[in-house]
């Protein structure tokens, strides 16, 4: 049989069937709580969870009614990150992602770009489209507002969808609605920004726990404890149900980055990879050399100084090998 992984805790996986083509639920077959054969986990010793959220997987029925899986079919792309400090372990957040919306927020908690950063890099590198989503609207002020339009600013110029929102008063949800329809969506971000509270206001009924901000730290408590799909339907077409999978997932307190190389670094940023065939040299690093069309760029304002702040900081833990634990 073959199914979908919607949820792992631990050694189990609960498995959301599908049709032979792995298009669509089968109906309203519930999900099958499954478990890894154990030959299998051997296969990956780099990873923490050989299964991941997002996964087809073939599996057997077994008598008491749960599975075990026994193939994971070839993902299409994920999302992954190093497993600890110190840990030399990936784990694999999500697998098969139409988009990345990484949920930031600009104070209770603050996202910087930094960390922003990091989550696109990691998406251009796998070949994930991403968005940007600055929740929390209704408590912005003058300076919040400016701050927020001068990230739009900067991001939108290099090439990325942002969206301004409010979980709590609805603002902008609508159309989140409507640009996320019938798409596997990984909700991305620190803990605290309102990454549940947005999927409560996208799918009113589906009743996530939502979590408080620590008075003394001022960042967000873990209410997502494990990555979860949520199958949504977010809209219809011609009388057809539009179904999508929205993909709860634990707080981010930093985001640990895998398998880049320096030298491949300026290809994930957009807006640097568009004007690299200037550089006069074809190993520009884009720091110190002459002639090189990534500084001209950013002198003419072409490229933000911010972003570029955040690509040598970047380029600085892959080459020291320091992650920002």
């Amino acid at each position: 049989m073959t199914g979908l992984v919607i949820r792992t805790t631990g050694s189990w996986y609960k498995v959301l069937p599908l049709d032979p083509d792995r298009q669509n639920v089968t109906g309203d077959t519930p999900a099958v709580d499954c478990r890894l054969r154990g030959n299998y986990r051997l296969r990956s010793n780099k990873q923490t969870n050989p299964v991941a959220v997002g996964d087809h997987v073939e599996y057997t029925l077994q008598e008491d009614g749960t599975g075990v899986i026994s193939e994971v079919a070839d993902r299409r792309n994920y999302i992954v990150r190093k497993a600890t400090k110190l840990s030399k372990q990936t784990h694999v957040i999500a697998a098969n992602i139409d988009r990345l919306c990484i949920v930031v927020s600009l104070a209770a908690p603050r996202t910087t770009t930094g960390f922003i950063d990091r989550l696109l890099v990691t998406a251009e590198a796998y070949h994930i489209p991403a968005c940007i989503l600055f929740n929390k609207a209704d408590i912005y002020d003058d300076t919040l507002r400016a701050e927020y339009a001068e990230l739009e600013a900067i991001y939108r110029a290099a090439g990325y969808p942002v969206y301004l929102l409010s979980a709590l008063e609805g603002m902008g949800i609508e159309g989140l609605r409507h640009d996320l329809a019938g798409q596997t969506v990984l909700f991305s971000g620190h803990s605290g920004v309102g990454k549940s509270a947005l999927l409560n206001a996208l799918a009113p009924g589906l009743n996530l726990r939502v979590g408080d901000i620590s008075d003394w730290s001022l960042k967000g408590k873990h209410t997502t404890t494990f990555a979860e799909i949520h199958p949504i339907q977010l809209g219809v077409h011609g009388g057809t149900p539009i179904l999508s999978y929205l993909i709860d997932t634990p707080g981010i307190k930093e985001f640990g980055m895998v398998d880049i190389q320096p030298a491949e670094l300026c290809h994930f940023f957009p807006e640097m990879r568009r004007v690299l065939h200037g550089c006069h040299f074809a190993n520009c690093t884009h720091r110190h050399e002459p002639q090189c069309a990534v500084k001209e760029a950013l002198e003419c304002g072409d490229i933000s100084a911010e972003r570029y702040k955040n690509y040598l900081g970047i380029y600085d833990q892959i080459v020291s090998g320091n992650e920002p634990w």
